[in-house]
């Protein structure tokens, strides 16, 4: 039996489709102020070839509707019945929303079913004064914003989500597992339909049946998923919750008396909080690439703002830099409402940081500056406006180098030799076309010889000097072994215009040899 470490809070909203509609329709506060006059409301879509319900409100609940009723048969029972159709893609924003939002609690937010979250809440309680402090907060909080919401806390999620949507939830203790999982019934412990059935029709409606049975008639009748499902429950057994977002490896945030609206404000205090980051990222040896600023707006919206950097960055002054000009670019769709009340900064990705000192003749400032420019302009205008290239293990010219966006592509140290040699200006054209250009070659020498002139976009070139020929053969692996050898030469014509082009194939053999352009010189 495995020790109770992690602490799970499971969330389940009961009426997610209806609370959607009730805010649009009045407002986010309508459960705390009161709800208007309005018929009982309820969702609809068809099934089954009938139009039925899909979900109540609490007053059509208290009525005696059901799920999978017929419609017509609930009007015939209540006409003044409200009925919407339901819109799924909408229910799933709005629990998206709310995912979002719990991420003020603790950064490990997973998706639980149809309507439900699962908050790993291990080492966060504290901060909020405890668990239950943190439960009752948290379900005030949603109820102010208009959410029927039910909540549980125990060291099993099986046994969270057990009792937020059998039970009374609260905050579960170790020895009370047993006790509280006993009386729920056997459908809490997430079985598929026909063996809920099948439980039931031998008298064992309540999990306290299975505890305590005998395991091998269990299995061998209802198969390993069924003492799977309880052994989870009761803590036995290990289930990991999968964050629906990737986990920072660093944050930091500010919790606010006051909200900041302003663009100003909230620079500033990002960059209070990046030099917080910076004994973090030093304790790790590390410089963030990505980093990702959440905005917390009182209303319960939340804002993602990422940036990226070229190398590595510890400087508080540069990451602010960063999310200046990304703010910038996103000022049409960041409304600040009534303002934000939490900000947030994590270091999504991270990398060696190489510390390095400043050259005499200032190589290494200039580096920094070419640096901040990339950041810069890739984070106003997007990271694929400007393009680098790597390197690629190939010497087929196209396949040798592939375009990245330069906030990727960006050296961080020194040229390397081997791209010395590949960009040596008599090695390679200084423009290298996507795909060869087919050209008229006429007169050339043969075997091994360039053509005399050529007509290359309905223009005659006339070869004044070349050199000549540089053979490259094919990659057999991939271009087959019937992939014909180039020889590559560099010409110069009559009007002093260089060109680089090859001959595929040679003469005597069939089929004749063809020539293309593939790249010019300056």
């Amino acid at each position: 039996m495995r020790t109770h470490s992690q602490r799970i809070l499971a969330l389940v909203f009961p009426h997610l489709p209806t609370d959607r509609i009730a805010r649009r329709r009045w407002g986010l506060s309508w459960r705390s102020t009161g709800r208007p006059e309005a018929p009982p409301l309820v969702c609809s879509a068809r099934l089954d070839n009938a139009m039925r319900l899909t979900a109540l409100d609490e007053m059509a609940e208290t009525l005696g509707l059901r799920r999978n009723q017929g419609v017509a048969e609930a009007r015939a029972m209540y006409p003044v019945l409200d009925v919407v159709e339901e819109d799924r893609d909408a229910d799933r924003r709005l629990l998206d929303g709310i995912a979002d939002w719990c991420d003020r609690y603790t950064p490990l937010v997973a998706l639980n079913g149809p309507g439900g979250l699962f908050l790993d809440i291990t080492g966060c309680a504290h901060l909020f004064g405890g668990e239950k402090a943190l439960l009752a907060d948290l379900l005030s909080r949603l109820f102010q914003m208009g959410l029927d919401v039910r909540g549980a806390i125990s060291s099993a999620p099986g046994l969270s989500f057990a009792a937020s949507r059998f039970g009374e939830g609260g905050v579960i203790a170790d020895e009370d597992m047993e006790r509280v999982l006993a009386p729920l019934p056997v459908a809490s412990l997430r079985l598929e339909e026909n063996t809920i059935a099948a439980l039931r029709k031998l008298g064992m409606k309540q999990v306290g049946d299975l505890i305590h049975a005998p395991r091998a008639p269990l299995t061998r009748r209802f198969g390993a998923q069924l003492l799977l499902r309880l052994d989870q429950a009761l803590g036995r057994d290990e289930e990991p919750v999968s964050p629906r977002r990737p986990v920072a490896s660093l944050s930091a945030e500010r919790r606010l008396a006051e909200p900041v609206q302003s663009q100003e404000d909230i620079l500033v205090l990002t960059g209070q909080i990046a030099l917080s980051l910076k004994a973090g990222l030093e304790e790790r040896g590390a410089g963030g690439r990505v980093f990702e600023l959440v905005l917390f707006r009182v209303d319960g919206r939340v804002f993602r703002i990422s940036a990226g950097a070229s190398q590595p960055l510890r400087d508080a002054r540069r990451i602010a830099a960063l999310f200046n000009e990304r703010l910038q670019a996103v000022h049409d769709d960041l409304d600040a409402g009534y303002g934000f009340e939490i900000l947030r900064l994590n270091v999504v990705r991270h990398e060696a940081f190489e510390a390095a000192q400043e050259d005499f003749d200032g190589e290494r400032q200039n580096q920094v500056s070419l640096a901040g420019f990339v950041d810069r302009v890739s984070a106003r205008l997007g990271a694929d406006c400007l393009q680098g290239f790597h390197l690629r293990e190939s010497h087929v010219p196209e396949r040798a180098v592939t375009a990245a966006p330069a906030i990727h592509a960006l050296p961080s140290g020194k040229t390397s030799p081997a791209r010395d040699v590949f960009l040596s200006r008599s090695a390679r054209p200084l423009r290298l076309f996507a795909r060869p250009e087919p050209v008229e070659a006429s007169l050339a020498e043969v075997p091994d010889g360039p053509p005399e002139s050529f007509r290359w976009r309905r223009m005659l070139h006339r070869v004044s000097r070349s050199q000549g020929p540089e053979r490259l053969a094919m990659e057999w692996w991939i271009d087959g072994a019937d992939a014909r050898a180039r020889d590559y030469f560099r010409i110069e014509d009559a009007s002093g215009h260089r060109f680089w082009i090859y001959r595929e194939g040679f003469y005597g053999q069939m089929p004749p040899p063809r020539w293309f352009m593939h790249g010019v010189f300056a």
